[in-house]
């Protein structure tokens, strides 16, 4: 691929700018357009398709980020507008792509002549919503028109999480650039459908425990990270701790984790091994995960300073450990385990509420609350309907 996709995009903005500011059939406009076109002609060679996402504060090019356009106010302009997904299928003309931008331009509230070109058009260009696959075989509906759409099931991820797990357990590095990948298609499965929250991965087997609670943990990270106004790459960076808060679990005996009953004195020490171990292995790869590692060590450990392991001198935890903390518990409390059933939502909240400045960190605790409740609320009104 030879072309720039920031290159693309900025193109693009400019001649969506300048058509909105001189109207169609101004040549100010018409250069614009094929500045962008030639831009695009460029990205396209050796490319069998382009595939852009666009959210509030950051852009996706394929499954990679653009770290050039971090809070690019173009992205929450075409997000709003209901172009979260731009695909690009197939060679396209410069006609074509004129047509393009006059109808994202309507779409955008800056031309009126724009909005109703679209439907006529060949294919090649679609551009829609991003949306989440709740099951694998749930029925859906399908747009008459050809609008793009991202579909996740997220079956993949967990296959790469479980992998994560079983090289980490042989003894190998961390895979980062799967780890990473992980949490980019968790981040983008979180904003699907303009979704505040991915609803919480269903535990289908005992087995897929630390899979799914680690997945789940990541998204509600991010989700706890993104209400409280954090950075996207804050986000990213927390929900990657999250996804690997719990590494030190590949050392814990099976017959240990998945017991039944109560554990025995010995059987605790090993299990309270596990952050200490987990650190210690995102921290031994050639590229240390510092932050992930402070979380993995303090991740059991209290606002009130108990829990484990006790630090030689008192000290504040990481910001990030303090949002893992209360995600991991929500999520283990709302996970059925061999020694319980599953606690309810408004449950595992009560429990947060009642121990916060204890167990948990009271801001936090607040902020979580107040998300779930939100999200809560909108489920139900889902579910009425």
């Amino acid at each position: 691929m030879s072309g720039d996709p920031v290159r693309f995009l900025t193109a693009l903005s400019q001649a969506l700018s300048t058509l909105g500011l001189y109207g169609e059939r101004h040549p100010a406009s018409a250069r614009a357009s094929d500045e962008a076109y030639a831009r695009l002609v460029e990205l396209r060679r050796g490319a069998a398709r382009l595939d852009f996402t666009f959210f509030p504060d950051e852009v996706l090019f394929g499954r990679d980020l653009l770290p050039e356009l971090e809070r690019w106010e173009w992205s929450a302009r075409l997000a709003r507008s209901g172009i979260e997904r731009l695909e690009i299928t197939a060679n396209v003309s410069a006609d074509h792509f004129e047509r393009f931008v006059e109808h994202a331009a309507g779409l955008l509230g800056l031309s009126e002549a724009g909005a109703g070109l679209w439907q006529d058009g060949p294919e090649g260009i679609r551009i829609g919503r991003v949306r989440l696959e709740r099951g694998e075989h749930e029925q859906r509906t399908v747009e008459p028109l050809p609008v793009a759409t991202l579909v996740y099931s997220l079956r993949e991820e967990r296959e790469a999480v479980t992998w994560v797990h079983e090289e980490v357990g042989a003894g190998h590095a961390v895979p980062l650039l799967e780890a990473y990948g992980v949490v980019r298609s968790l981040s983008l499965a979180m904003h699907a459908g303009q979704a505040m929250v991915l609803p919480l991965l269903q535990l289908k087997e005992f087995d897929q425990y630390t899979t799914t609670h680690s997945m789940n943990v990541s998204v509600l990270t991010m989700a706890l990270g993104e209400s409280l106004g954090l950075s996207p790459s804050a986000v990213r960076a927390f929900g990657l701790a999250g996804l690997l808060h719990d590494l030190g679990k590949v050392r814990i005996p099976r017959e240990i984790l998945a017991k039944p009953g109560k554990l025995t004195p010995e059987e605790r020490r090993v299990v309270e091994a596990h952050p200490a171990d987990g650190a210690r292995m995102l921290l031994d790869g050639s590229d240390p995960l510092d932050l992930a590692a402070v979380v993995a060590y303090e991740h059991h450990r209290c606002h009130d300073g108990r829990g484990y392991p006790r630090p030689h001198y008192a000290r504040e935890r990481h910001q990030a450990s303090r949002l893992v903390h209360v995600c991991d518990v929500y999520d283990a409390l709302r996970t059925r385990r061999p020694y319980r059933d599953a606690w309810s939502s408004g449950e595992a909240l009560d429990y947060i509420h009642e121990r916060a400045g204890g167990e948990f960190d009271p801001a936090m605790s607040a902020a979580f609350i107040e998300l779930m409740r939100k999200w809560d609320d909108r489920t139900a009104l889902r579910e009425s309907a």
